[in-house]
């Protein structure tokens, strides 16, 4: 029984996507065709941790104020049909297909750097940091993914 309800309760979190069907149903009366189905997913992103350490200048400051942050996900299959309109009279002409499969999805959000305003000492005789204008960055975000697109036809089940 505990085996059960552990299982039941750890499903919906194992979960990567959220499905969504896409209700076409409203452009039939419009269109002089059946409406497309629209089926998809919305993906749900897991963040990462920041990965390696920052080291610091001498100042005591790390280089990256703003660390970029891992977020991994899966694109969920996407399926897009169309059933074709009727050309010849008696024929099934099928429908039309266009299909993504799901594939794994890595980002990295934008982070920011901002350099030191105090400087080391110098060999003064008061032995006080100087100030100095502070390099600000940016650090770009990043995706990489890959997509396998397929387009066909899907001939009628008898």
């Amino acid at each position: 029984m505990t085996a059960l309800a552990s299982a039941a309760m750890a499903a919906p979190a194992s979960a990567a996507e959220a499905p969504v069907v896409v209700p076409l149903q409203g452009l039939e009366p419009v269109i002089p065709m059946d409406a497309p189905t629209v089926a998809t997913g919305v993906p749900m992103p897991k963040p990462g941790g920041p990965t390696g350490f920052q080291e610091g200048q001498a100042g005591g400051l790390p280089d990256v104020t703003l660390p970029r942050m891992p977020v991994s996900s899966t694109m969920p299959e996407t399926v897009l049909a169309a059933p074709l309109p009727e050309v010849i009279e008696g024929s099934e002409p099928g429908t039309a297909l266009f299909t993504t499969p799901s594939s794994p999805l890595k980002a990295v959000t934008p982070g920011a750097s901002v350099g030191n305003p105090v400087v080391v000492p110098s060999g003064d005789p008061y032995g006080v940091p100087g100030l100095t204008t502070p390099n600000v960055g940016v650090l770009t975000p990043a995706v990489t993914g890959t997509l396998d697109s397929q387009g066909g036809l899907a001939q009628p089940t008898a």
